[in-house]
């Protein structure tokens, strides 16, 4: 696969829904390869994370059943955007580091813009 290959943009709904109905093992065969391939085409340096977080969700979907997994998954999700060091704390860090640097004013024409009647 090359590099800027995303396993994702192929994905066919229709097709696995299918598979998993008519073949579960099948199913989960493909399932877990396709895993593979988006941790590969991730940066090297993210794959043990993304590894340890498809672990996280492997265990949760072996402890509850799919509608209950499905609310664990998605509050892990969830964690991983809003939580503690999560992804809104990581972009709040950055827009604060960057307001904190010295910027220099600049100047612009600013152009006058018609009201609509």
């Amino acid at each position: 696969m090359a590099p800027d290959d995303n396993p994702l943009e192929t994905f066919a709904f229709d097709t696995w829904s299918a598979l998993a109905k008519s073949d579960p093992q099948a199913f989960e065969t493909a399932r877990r390869e396709l895993i593979e391939e988006v941790i590969l085409s991730a940066p090297s340096k993210l794959q043990p994370r993304l590894r340890g977080l498809q672990w996280q969700i492997d265990r949760l979907r072996e402890l509850h059943h799919p509608m209950g997994a499905c609310v664990k998954i998605s509050n892990l999700m969830w964690r991983q955007v809003v939580g503690e060091n999560g992804l809104v704390a990581n972009v709040q860090r950055l827009g604060t580091r960057s307001m904190n640097q010295a910027v220099e004013p600049s100047s612009a024409t600013i152009l006058p813009f018609a009201r609509r009647q």
